[in-house]
């Protein structure tokens, strides 16, 4: 990208930040599906800081949904087109990982990968001096890029050597990082962020019960009924975690009942973490449901689930 690229780049991000986050209301459709944010290591470049880390598989899926969405000249929207960059900040931000806008920032993140033959699916590979070209690498001798105008995001040769190869997602083996979860590593006590939290007891017996964070059962709660055991929602979604009545039947819970409800929900919680390995994905899922998530690759384009997920997030966040 020239030095026009880089300008219209950031007037764009100007724009974004001025226009603030999507807003959109929780639906409540069913299943607490969600996960105690992982604190990401500041050396993987994951500005997201709470986030669990999905799979390398995850980013590749992400960058797939993209294919054959036309090259733009700084583009980030995929509804009228991407360029090099775009695509990438896309992709990884379906998967909660916020990266820069331009290639050339974008090649500073995470940590360095020495050659082609240590690159793993999901990294970034980077090309020129300056950087001025960027794509996903996904195996094989192949990646997936916008290429230039006239062309479509597309599967490709690595054509030549990059000048920079960066791991975005951290080697280091942890189970979000792995994609399995431990209920240990989830099992954190509650502390002083449950305190005058509705309903702390429940959130803390389902927690020790069944290995998942009780500050992540209250943050759902919170914003799926704002801790109202008695909420119903225009979909049907019933009581504090807002389960629906088929979710709950399977569950063999009365929704209705807020320690039922949270242990039902806590179930679910830890069934769902170990499918999808990815705070934003499990998020996802418990909107729109576990099947959306996987027809699309990542989080579905719906707006209230692109605006359910960063909620929920906030919520743990503010537990502290």
């Amino acid at each position: 990208m020239s030095g026009l690229v880089e300008l219209i780049g950031r007037v764009q991000q100007i724009q974004h930040n001025l226009a603030g986050p999507a807003v959109g209301s929780t639906s409540g459709t069913g299943g607490a599906f969600a996960a105690e944010l992982s604190r990401a290591s500041s050396s993987a470049g994951a500005s997201s800081a709470d986030v669990a880390a999905p799979s390398r598989q995850a980013i590749v899926s992400a960058a797939r949904k993209y294919i054959g969405v036309p090259y733009v000249f700084g583009g980030t929207d995929p509804a009228t087109g991407l360029d090099c960059s775009g695509l990438v900040q896309r992709a990884y931000a379906d998967l909660g990982i916020k990266l820069p806008r331009l290639a050339a920032d974008q090649a500073t993140k995470g940590t360095p990968v020495s050659n082609l033959d240590q690159a793993k699916p999901g990294d970034l590979l980077a090309f020129n001096r300056p950087v001025d070209h960027i794509a996903i690498y996904i195996g094989d001798g192949k990646m997936i890029a916008a290429p230039q105008p006239g062309e479509r995001v597309k599967v490709q040769d690595v054509y030549e050597p990059p000048t920079a190869i960066r791991r975005i997602i951290p080697d280091a083996p942890s189970a979000a990082a792995v994609g399995v979860v431990r209920p240990a590593a989830l099992a954190v006590s509650s502390g002083p962020g449950l305190s005058g939290v509705p309903y702390a007891s429940l959130f803390n017996q389902a927690a020790a019960k069944h290995g998942v964070s009780a500050k992540l059962l209250a943050a759902v709660a919170k914003v799926e009924s704002g801790y109202n055991a008695r909420a119903v929602s225009p979909a049907g979604a019933q009581g504090l975690m807002q389960i629906m009545p088929s979710t709950a039947a399977g569950l063999g819970v009365n929704p209705l009942d807020p320690a039922q409800a949270v242990d039902g929900a806590a179930r679910i919680l830890k069934g769902n973490l170990r499918e999808f390995g990815s705070l934003p994905l499990a998020l996802a899922a418990y909107n729109a449901g576990g099947g959306a998530v996987r027809q699309h690759g990542g989080i579905p384009p719906f707006a209230e689930t692109q605006a359910y997920v960063p909620k929920v997030q906030a919520a743990l966040a503010a537990l502290g």
